[in-house]
């Protein structure tokens, strides 16, 4: 029906950021990871790839995926969320409220039910050998949970 009148959309327009976060997943999830550490370019970008770095030494089996328009980590459940900031770059791990913590990485989202955030500052330290037992943690959780 040519002469038919268009249908009215509620105004919303595909904007890049809802393209990104419709991206496949896998390789193409690894590669917006990187555009996105490029794109930051400072230290954000230098920690938020140290950090990548260290939860695929914790867990070389996690999934990387974009989703929310952020770097997540998956296996069998999502591990953690990777958000940049002005001044931080954060860790938010789903289920961070039912891990332990006994070097107490977690400084951000600690009134929640559920989750637990990292919050790193510039030029702040990461304790390595705790971060990586946290993403352990939350993968062997995530696995406890699954029916097999």
């Amino acid at each position: 029906m040519p002469n038919a009148p268009r249908k009215k959309t509620a105004g919303k327009k595909t904007t890049s950021k809802s393209k990104k976060e419709s991206a496949p997943q896998g390789n193409s999830a690894s590669r917006l990871i990187d555009q996105r550490i490029k794109e930051l370019g400072d230290w954000r970008g230098e920690m938020l790839a140290k950090l990548r770095a260290l939860i695929k030494q914790a867990d070389p089996d996690a999934i990387e995926e974009w989703k929310w328009d952020v770097p997540v980590w998956s296996h069998d459940g999502l591990i953690c969320t990777g958000e940049s900031y002005k001044q931080i770059v954060k860790l938010t791990f789903a289920k961070g409220a039912s891990l332990a913590d006994p070097s107490h990485l977690f400084n951000s989202s600690l009134e929640g039910n559920t989750r637990r955030a990292i919050d790193f500052h510039e030029g702040e330290k990461i304790d390595e050998k705790a971060l990586k037992a946290l993403v352990q943690a939350a993968a062997m959780a995530n696995a406890s949970r699954v029916r097999r």
